[in-house]
């Protein structure tokens, strides 16, 4: 298996000057320190790969011990363009991806390694709140079946980690390259679960602690969660 952050963005709502996932947190690491180390515990680091784009050198100057791939379009792609580069580089294995600005609990991961063992997609999810400007998702015969932020009486929101089985990823990264530049990677599941009948489970880990850093008010919250 293989692990993509996808990172190219340039997260501009936050208002820093430099990529998102360098944000620093209180508890002396970056968000995307945190996620390589809750990630190291439990994988093999040299299985790691990020998405970079904007100001790119900074990120592969914080974090030489993983590889890394270029979206030259960072700034007129979204997130299913920069995970079809990735995928593109490993279409005969499975990969776990995350998005660049999710801060969780490392012990999240053990929640999820029965689905990777059992070679099962998924999308990570927490059903303890669905706010309107969040990922949302519904239920058909018990795998998800709408996902994105339209959705209308969701029954969760996704967290932004997620996994495509071996046997899903040629669908998928046809899908994804069917999506228009500025759609998220949501839109190409939605398509591979319309078209292909891709089954993706939703994996509920409201247990955890688990969110995505968009607005200062998500990084104080992520701070009060993660001293």
């Amino acid at each position: 298996m293989k692990i993509v952050i996808l990172a190219a963005g340039i997260g501009s709502r936050l208002g820093n000057p430099f990529p998102k996932p360098l944000t620093p947190l209180n508890n002396g690491k970056s968000i995307m320190g945190m996620q390589i180390d809750n990630l190291s515990q439990h994988f093999n680091i040299d299985d790691i790969s990020i998405v970079v784009g904007f100001k790119k050198d900074l990120i592969m100057e914080r974090f030489p011990e993983v590889t890394y791939i270029y979206n030259p379009f960072f700034d007129r792609t979204n997130t299913s363009k920069s995970l079809l580069q990735a995928l593109k580089k490993n279409k005969d294995k499975s990969v776990l991806w995350l998005n660049g600005d999710v801060v969780f609990d490392v012990g999240l991961l053990q929640e999820l390694n029965p689905y990777i063992k059992n070679q099962q997609s998924f999308v990570a999810v927490n059903t303890s709140k669905v706010d309107e400007e969040e990922v949302k998702y519904t239920l058909k015969n018990n795998y998800i079946d709408q996902l994105s932020k339209s959705v209308i009486n969701g029954l969760g929101e996704a967290v932004g980690i997620n996994f495509i089985a071996k046997k899903d990823i040629k669908n998928f990264i046809t899908r994804l390259e069917e999506c228009d530049d500025n759609d998220y990677f949501e839109r190409g599941l939605e398509l591979a679960i319309a078209k292909d009948n891709l089954q993706i489970s939703a994996v509920d880990i409201s247990a955890f602690d688990c969110m995505e850093v968009d607005f200062k008010e998500d990084l104080e919250n992520a701070n009060n969660l993660f001293r």
